[in-house]
């Protein structure tokens, strides 16, 4: 039975920890729709806490398939939210959706969503930032502040901020928060775990020949840094 992540909305202690290994898939570097589905399967077999599909390029029906596809072999176990397809949340049984600053108005989603599906917003700067802690309180469940080191997966990323800069947009955010950007590369987990953000993860995971394998390695890497 699929746990009651919308009818009981995470508090944000729980948000934190659901997000401490969240997947962003890539269904390029996944080897096509099928290839996400097994990526997803096994990197939530090994450890990893949460879910967003994402696919800017992919039609709405094609995407309606993959993220009923992803709930599916995820059966409830952690998050899944829809990257920008606010309007097939409902049809795909996710639990919400992340925008970046160039989607809908964080508002208008809240009210397509309701209240108890999660909502995650992207934002890069500080006054991104202030701007979504000044919305009303219930709109956004979370953050996605980066990129904080270089990254390929998006061509159009602003510079990277590093771990001071997540350091200090994570504290001044009001929600909980996300790291997103080239967080796979060496020696990039242990600096996260002490700005109190999760961190999202791509290429290591999606491009890796054993995702399920991949993924054990960073929740370990993850679970061994000092807060």
């Amino acid at each position: 039975m699929k746990p009651t992540w919308a009818e009981r909305p995470l508090t944000s202690a729980e948000l934190v920890e659901a997000m401490s290994v969240y997947l962003v898939t890539d269904t390029g570097m996944c080897g096509g729709p099928d290839g996400v589905v097994r990526t997803v399967a096994a990197a939530v077999d090994h450890g990893a806490t949460f879910v967003q599909v994402r696919d800017p390029d992919m039609p709405d029906e094609d995407f309606l398939a993959l993220a009923k596809g992803v709930v599916e072999v995820v059966a409830g176990r952690v998050p899944v939210v829809l990257n920008d397809r606010v309007h097939l949340v409902g049809a795909s049984g996710a639990d919400g959706a992340h925008i970046g600053q160039g989607d809908m108005p964080p508002e208008q989603a809240r009210e397509l969503l309701g209240p108890d599906a999660i909502l995650g917003l992207s934002v890069e700067r500080r006054e991104l930032v202030e701007a979504a802690n000044a919305l009303p309180a219930g709109t956004l469940d979370y953050v996605g502040i980066g990129p904080v080191w270089a990254q390929q997966t998006k061509p159009d990323a602003q510079p990277p901020i590093g771990p001071d800069g997540l350091a200090e947009l994570a504290a001044l955010s009001t929600v909980p928060s996300v790291a997103i950007g080239g967080m796979g590369g060496p020696g990039r987990i242990a600096p996260i775990k002490p700005t109190g953000a999760g961190m999202a993860i791509v290429s290591a995971i999606c491009a890796a020949e054993d995702p399920g394998e991949a993924t054990a390695m960073i929740v370990r890497e993850w679970q061994e840094a000092t807060a």
